[in-house]
């Protein structure tokens, strides 16, 4: 089998030696060829790869730990997102790891996070499957031959879903583990098939790097217009930051990572990782058309073996079902991977609770606010134990995988936003008339509508109303939206129980909002939510 060329700066370098056959930066047919004859997947109709990730189905937040080294520790801010672990115990998991590879077949793909060469990461991702190594194929960017031939990676992730940890010996939660350690550029995986820790932990090494180089790095989506101007996404799983942004009358530039220099924007990968639980050709027609195509990576996404069709409304396996696949599956996104300053910021929303207005307009006060609380809400079938819905606040809309305290983020947003006259909108992409059981999930039309009036300007000429619980100007009218979905209220049959639960909802802001204390200025505080 032919390989791409790779540079002298050898395995070894990771710890790794003695490995069996190394297949360097192989291309995307050949890491097919190699996955189904190793079993790891199966060809689908119309050619995306099926996989399975066994028991994580999703990231596990709990098995993630940062190395508490003498030089980098002091930058980190400690607590439930980012957890210590010392370097006695990160020594010996590694030294098993690496010895695990031993005598094994071994993908690397070296690439990078980053389109703007100023602020791009070497990266190189070492895995033991073929269908890990596609998968990082298709999520960073990919590197030249001439680029190959003398990479060093900044950063290497060592991959290995057959390796698990021992708790009571490594100090894990449980057999899964992510470790990033700072000082050594080095982030080991193990005990999860998952392939979404391979991107995020990289992602997790750009948010500590590019704040120290003047760069904003944000957990959000990105798209341009025709005339150039620049919108950014910011949301947590299953708001719609994928959907919304990959928009047929504007052209993607990203859709999950991406940092603000002074330049503008720029995306982290060569990829996107969409959910395609129930995708819709219809409202969705360019995610959907990516589960057909070559290349792309399905995962426990439905499968019938002997037909060799998929079922996108198979959740037996998971609710979070995905596809990994590069950008140019989608027909309008650039490759350049670059977009100015942005015009408009939208902070995506799914309230449960059915009680935010679907779209308002913040003051830049308001916006640092809502930032800082990351709001959105789980709902029942989620996640085990969830019966109604929970309320979640992640600062920055993506607190896992932010390592500096998440003030440090929120003032970096703020001043850009001031500098660049920013527009911000708060977009609620959850429940309407009733909470989750009762009330039913905005339609995707009526929110690309308000998304399309804001980032044209003709919502800024409309009317607003401000709402008593959350203090925001939401609009009264909107083209191609009627005008009662645009107050929360209006759409409840049962007034009562609305205040009830906007009553409700607005106390879980204030309590949220407690863990800033003194550190955030009382103009930006006040501008929260107010329990009646």
């Amino acid at each position: 089998m032919s390989q791409r060329p790779h540079s002298n700066f050898g395995l070894e370098n990771s710890g790794i030696i003695n490995p069996d056959t190394v297949y360097w930066n192989l291309s995307t047919p050949h890491l097919y060829e190699e996955a189904i004859k190793r079993r790891e997947g199966r060809l689908a109709h119309l050619g995306p790869l099926v996989v399975r990730t066994g028991q994580h189905t999703g990231r596990s937040p709990r098995d993630k730990f940062i190395v508490d080294d003498p030089i980098h520790s002091e930058k980190v801010a400690w607590g439930d997102a980012n957890v210590p672990m010392s370097e006695e115990k990160f020594e010996s998991l590694h030294r098993r790891l690496v010895a695990y590879f031993q005598g094994r077949d071994i993908f690397v793909q070296d690439c990078f996070s980053g389109a703007d060469p100023d602020y791009r990461l070497p990266i190189r991702v070492i895995t033991e499957t073929a269908w890990h190594s596609l998968f990082t194929r298709n999520m960073f960017i990919q590197a030249t031959d001439d680029e190959l031939r003398n990479h060093i990676p900044a950063f290497t992730v060592i991959q290995a879903p057959n390796f698990h940890a021992l708790p009571s010996e490594d100090g894990t939660n449980s057999s899964a583990f992510i470790v990033v350690h700072f000082e050594k550029k080095l982030v080991i995986i193990g005990g999860t098939q998952y392939g979404g820790e391979i991107k995020k932990s990289i992602f997790s090494v750009m948010n500590y790097l590019l704040p120290v180089q003047g760069v904003l790095p944000m957990h959000c989506s990105a798209n341009t217009g025709e005339d150039g101007s620049v919108a950014i996404f910011f949301g947590l799983s299953g708001t719609g930051k994928t959907t919304l942004s990959t928009d047929e009358s504007r052209v993607l530039i990203g859709d999950d990572e991406h940092g603000w220099s002074d330049k503008g924007v720029f995306n982290f990968e060569g990829g996107c990782y969409a959910k395609t639980i129930r995708l819709s050709p219809t409202a969705e027609p360019d995610i959907y058309n990516t589960t057909r195509k070559f290349g792309t990576i399905l995962e426990n996404v439905g499968f019938d073996p002997t037909t060799g069709r998929i079922d996108l409304d198979d959740e037996s396996l998971a609710v979070n079902t995905r596809a990994a696949y590069p950008i140019s599956h989608i027909p309008n996104a650039t490759r350049t991977g670059f977009g100015g300053h942005p015009n408009n910021v939208i902070m995506l929303t799914a309230d449960a609770f059915g009680v935010l207005p679907p779209i308002s307009k913040l003051t830049p006060e308001q916006a640092a606010y809502h930032f800082l609380a990351g709001y959105t809400a789980k709902v029942a079938g989620t996640e085990r134990g969830v019966i109604e819905p929970q309320a979640t606040f992640s600062a920055c809309f993506g607190e896992p995988f932010m390592v500096h305290d998440p003030v440090v983020y929120a003032e970096m947003l703020s001043e850009r936003i001031k500098n660049h006259d920013s527009d911000v909108w708060l977009v609620n992409t959850g429940w309407s008339g009733g909470p989750y059981g009762v009330g039913e999930r905005m339609k995707i039309s009526f929110t690309r509508a308000m998304i399309h009036a804001a980032l044209d300007g003709s919502l800024a000429q409309v009317e607003t109303q401000v709402d008593p619980f959350f203090q925001l100007a939401a609009p009264v009218s909107c083209p191609n939206v009627p005008d009662e979905v645009l107050n929360p209220r209006n759409t409840w049959k049962d007034k009562e129980a609305y205040d009830a639960q906007a009553n409700k909802l607005a106390q879980m802001f204030q309590e949220n909002f407690k863990r800033f204390g003194e550190t955030v200025p009382d103009e930006i505080a006040g501008t929260g939510p107010i329990a009646q």
